[in-house]
């Protein structure tokens, strides 16, 4: 009796087990690599860390799935897959035109690299900052690509990591849409809050959100000397 339950024990946190891990093992890892950029004009879109994503899919499985794909703040994203032919989804949520019916297909093999284009509803060009005193003043040009969109908000960022957006920030300077001329220059002068006026250095960085949007479109992230 004894020698039968010993058995069950085995079978229960022994044998199982590693029957389960010899099943894994038969599976090979994705050894393919999809990587690019998010890209308007070509140029890469500024987002925010672990905001808006991609969608992949692959066809000819019975249960297919989606694979998300995160996109670093830079607009660029790299994706572990394995070889054959993919879909990609720009979903909606970003700061650009949602396409969900626009079927991008995207053929996988080895080390491919696929610059997914998108239409943002504002673009910022032309940014610059220089620092004077205890002042940050930055130069830069809001541009419609959108005919129907709207200035919802505008900010501009400091931070003390290169991760800056609206949700990882020390500070945000807001600037008012009535202040803005699209396709024109505009000229704001902020100043650094104290306690950060010792810091060296600052990440900043300017966003823009539509009325139709749910995210801000961003500068790249600059570091500036104080």
């Amino acid at each position: 009796m004894m020698k039968k339950n010993i058995v069950r024990l085995m079978l229960a946190f022994g044998f199982v087990p590693l029957a389960m891990s010899c099943d894994y093992d038969n599976f090979d890892e994705p050894a393919a690599i999809l990587e690019g950029s998010v890209v308007y004009e070509g140029q890469p879109v500024g987002v925010r860390t672990n905001g808006p994503q991609l969608e992949l899919w692959q066809g000819g499985y019975a249960l297919e799935k989606n694979i998300p794909v995160y996109i670093d703040q830079d607009g660029s994203y790299s994706v572990s897959l394995f070889d054959g032919e993919y879909k990609m989804v720009v979903k909606e949520g970003g700061p650009w035109v949602p396409q969900l019916n626009d079927t991008i297909v995207i053929n996988v093999n080895g080390g491919t690299t696929f610059d997914v284009p998108v239409t943002p509803y504002f673009t910022i060009n032309n940014e610059s900052f220089q620092v004077s005193d205890n002042s940050v003043t930055a130069n830069f040009t809001i541009a419609k690509i959108v005919e129907t969109a709207g200035i919802e908000s505008v900010n501009i960022y400091f931070g003390t990591a290169v991760l800056t957006d609206q949700n990882r920030n020390e500070h945000v300077a807001n600037v008012a849409p009535g202040d803005i001329t699209e396709g024109q220059q505009t000229t704001v002068n902020v100043d650094i809050p104290e306690d950060l006026r010792d810091a060296g250095f600052l990440f900043v960085r300017i966003g823009v959100r539509a009325t139709q949007a749910n995210e801000f479109y961003y500068t790249q992230v600059q570091k500036i000397d104080l």
